[in-house]
């Protein structure tokens, strides 16, 4: 395996390192500020596109993409891990270089699957970073987790689909900015169970369209929101289908491989800046006679995050090593794995750093209490972690049972 860099990668790598310490961690209280003025959660402040421009300017806009088209140059999953690694030590780091979930999800699958017309009117916009989406999978009435159970209705009617269902964290729908909603839903219930489903772009401000409301998050509303939908005989065109009839569950495990690792990525550079912050706290906090820093069991705590950090760095960059050798499919065992391992790891090193804090740690006066909302949720997005965990035990039990037999 060659987790190196390539040239162009490395290059990057450097700029995205001075651009988040030179522009974007600074920028932190200037959202808060924003935000704080705006007077509403789902606001969009200034210093976001004033931000997006910077990153364009240096040219780090759409490093998620690992194919190349007419829009971009394309970056292999080993060159992106590390610079998603970085933009993920700040919460606004995905966004301003246009590389934030559910777009990138989104945009891969219009890479994948849209029609011209669809890549024209939408993924272009979305590259652009003019616009938002959102992905409408998870429903309340049903265990998501299983993709086969949803049942909200995607009728054909003549040249039109009729779309009938409710969905719920659909995350991004609370911003102006989101035109496009791909909506997953069953075209044939009849037909095998992994037929059944079919994918539609559904644009948010179709009659029928409802949002019922943001969905807050251990108690913190995110500024783009994870919304309750409801779509009552929402009626789009045909053409609106993306790829074909009863492909829906196939686009969403091609969907859902790359979002996962992306996710991961991400959760490495949070626990870095909770290790730097946890780093920085004990140094300069003096308790029973002498620095935090010199007590063992805090030396404890640095040294096991920094262990575990690694341990996770390398399983992701395995993974992405393998989808760039043998595709997603190929690498569905390891992609499970770090999606287990991942955000786990993050949480233990968010809790050592809150503990270093004290009182400090749960309040908003530092990052750390919405790190850890964020990373506990990432236990349950893109499927939970018992899910993940049963698909790597029944691969090794067959492996198992296949040597028993020969």
């Amino acid at each position: 395996m060659d987790f190196a860099l390539s040239e162009r990668a490395a290059r990057l790598r450097s700029e995205l390192i001075r651009f988040m310490d030179e522009r974007v961690l600074p920028a932190e209280e200037i959202y808060r500020q924003q935000m704080e003025s705006a007077g509403s959660p789902h606001a969009h402040p200034q210093i976001v596109e004033d931000l997006k421009a910077e990153a364009r300017k240096r040219g780090l806009w759409n490093l998620f993409l690992p194919h190349r088209t007419e829009w971009t140059d394309g970056l292999s999953n080993t060159d992106y891990a590390p610079l998603a690694e970085i933009s993920g030590r700040s919460f606004l780091g995905p966004e301003v270089i246009n590389c934030a979930a559910p777009d990138t999800g989104n945009m891969e699958l219009l890479t994948l699957y849209g029609s011209q017309d669809q890549k024209e009117r939408w993924l272009a916009p979305l590259l652009d970073g003019v616009i938002r989406s959102c992905f409408a999978m998870t429903e309340p009435a049903v265990a998501s987790s299983d993709a086969r159970n949803i049942e909200c209705a995607i009728v054909r009617d003549g040249d039109d689909y009729v779309i009938t269902g409710r969905k719920w964290w659909i995350s991004g729908a609370a911003s102006h900015r989101c035109k496009v909603a791909i909506v997953m839903g069953k075209t044939d219930p009849k037909a095998s169970s992994y037929r059944q489903q079919s994918m539609i772009l559904v644009p948010l401000d179709s009659p029928g369209v409802k949002i019922i409301r943001a969905l807050p998050v251990f108690g913190y509303q995110d500024r783009e929101g994870h919304c309750e939908i409801e779509f009552d005989h929402v009626r789009v065109p045909k053409d609106n289908l993306l790829g074909e009839e009863g492909g829906g569950f196939a686009m969403a495990q091609a969907r859902l491989g790359p979002g996962r690792i992306h996710h991961c990525m991400r959760s490495i550079g949070v626990a870095e800046r909770a290790l730097d912050l946890m780093c920085r706290r004990v140094s300069s906090r003096v308790a029973f006679g002498k620095p935090l820093a010199e007590q063992g069991v805090v030396q404890s705590w640095i040294a096991d995050s920094r262990i575990e950090i690694d341990q996770a760095r390398l399983l992701t960059l395995n993974a992405a090593y393998l989808m760039d050798t043998v595709g997603n499919q190929g690498a569905r065992i390891e992609i499970a794995a770090i999606k287990v391992v991942a955000p786990a790891m993050a949480l233990r090193v968010l809790d050592r750093a809150i503990q270093s804090f004290g009182g400090a740690g749960v309040c908003d006066d530092y990052p750390l209490a919405r790190l850890w909302a964020g990373q506990r949720t990432l236990r349950l997005a893109d499927g939970p972690d018992e899910v993940h965990r049963m698909t790597i035990a029944r691969r090794e039990l067959a492996r198992h049972q296949s040597e028993t037999v020969s």
